[in-house]
């Protein structure tokens, strides 16, 4: 009985690049952290964050139990995620984006 040679498939000469995923940062709600603090954090600590859009945040992780508040790289998010929380406010885990 014949056998077929067996046949290697070809490479394909494209490269898939994928891009890596981004993180979200995510504070909860607590019952220690004032408002004001919260947002000093906020504006201390994460890029291009101001005092207007701190405290809409700080609004939402009140009465929503918490809010996403910066997404991108995962080097950066677990460094502002750090801050956040030596800070003394209360982060959930990292997740992906």
């Amino acid at each position: 009985m014949a056998t077929s040679p067996t046949v290697a498939p070809e490479r394909s000469s494209q490269t898939v690049r994928q891009q890596y995923p981004n993180f979200k940062v995510i504070v909860l709600n607590d019952d220690f952290n004032t408002f004001e603090h919260v947002v000093n954090c906020l504006v201390r600590y994460i890029p291009g964050m101001n005092p207007d859009h701190a405290w809409k945040l700080a609004d939402k992780i009140h009465h929503e139990g918490q809010a996403v508040v910066w997404v991108g790289p995962q080097e950066q998010a677990e460094l502002y995620h750090m801050q956040l929380g030596m800070e003394g406010l209360t982060m959930a885990p990292l997740e992906a984006a």
